[in-house]
């Protein structure tokens, strides 16, 4: 089985990718997962796509997550993730 990914779609001097981080940070707690950050102002592509959302939470390349993290609802959906994982 595959170990699930959350990828967090940040930049420097947001206070919301801040919060989101902690949040992130706290699910690990409860939740095995790896959690990737990603720089949008590394890649014009990037900032383009993700500037106005940020911070924006991926899981396993599923956009689930921006502007605000909802802990309840970014563990619902890892929850979701692992009964469909056991299920395959």
């Amino acid at each position: 089985m595959t170990q699930t990914t959350i990828t967090l779609y940040t930049r420097n001097r947001c206070p919301l990718c801040d919060k989101a981080k902690v949040t992130l940070d706290e699910l690990k707690q409860e939740w095995n997962f790896k959690l990737e950050e990603v720089d949008i102002e590394t890649s014009d592509e990037l900032t383009e796509r993700y500037g106005l959302m940020i911070p924006v939470v991926h899981l396993d390349g599923e956009e689930v997550g921006f502007g605000f993290v909802d802990k309840f609802d970014i563990s619902n959906r890892l929850q979701e993730k692992t009964k469909s994982n056991e299920l395959k």
